[in-house]
C-alpha cells in the first residue's frame, strides 16, 4: 500500500446570535456527519485562500478572515486506491459577512448554525472538536 500526503484547509465561520458566537457546520452528503467546512488545497492556492473558498462552497456563506486557528493532522486509508493518506487541515476563523446556507454545494446536504456546546456534541470527528473551542477564544466582543 502506498502513502500520500494531502493538504486541506477549512474554516470556522461564525456570527454573534443572542450575544454568543454560533458556528456554521455542514452535514456531508451521503454521510450522516456534521463537521466543519474543508477541502483540498488546489495547485497554486495557499491554505488561507482555500479555506475561504471551501467555506463559501460548502456553506454558501462568506466571511472576513480573522486569522489562523490551527491545524488538525490525521491518517486514513482508501481501499479503492490502495493508499494510506497522511492529511493536515489548516483552519481559519471567519466572521460571517453574507450569503445564505441554502446556497451550499452538492457535497453538503444541510448547513446549520450551532452554539459551541451543541456543535461539540454533534461534530463527528474528534480531532476537529478542538477547533471551535480555539476559535471561541479568538472571538472578540
Amino acid at each position: 500500500m502506498q502513502t500520500k500526503f494531502q493538504v486541506s484547509a477549512g474554516g470556522v465561520i461564525y456570527r454573534i446570535h443572542e450575544g454568543r458566537p454560533e458556528f456554521a457546520l455542514t452535514l456531508k452528503s451521503g454521510k450522516p456527519v456534521w463537521c466543519l467546512p474543508k477541502g483540498l488545497v488546489e495547485k497554486d492556492e495557499n491554505p488561507e485562500a482555500a479555506a475561504a473558498r471551501e467555506v463559501q462552497e460548502e456553506t454558501g456563506l462568506t466571511g472576513k478572515n480573522e486569522g489562523r486557528i490551527g491545524e488538525v493532522e490525521y491518517w486514513y486509508a482508501s481501499k479503492e486506491e490502495q493508499t494510506r493518506f497522511h492529511k493536515i487541515v489548516h483552519f481559519f476563523l471567519f466572521r460571517y459577512a453574507g450569503g445564505s446556507p441554502d446556497d451550499h454545494d452538492w457535497e453538503v446536504d444541510q448547513v446549520g448554525w450551532f452554539f459551541q456546546e451543541e456543535a461539540l456534541k454533534i461534530m463527528a470527528y474528534p480531532s476537529e472538536r478542538e477547533i471551535p473551542a480555539k476559535a471561541t477564544g479568538m472571538i472578540g466582543p
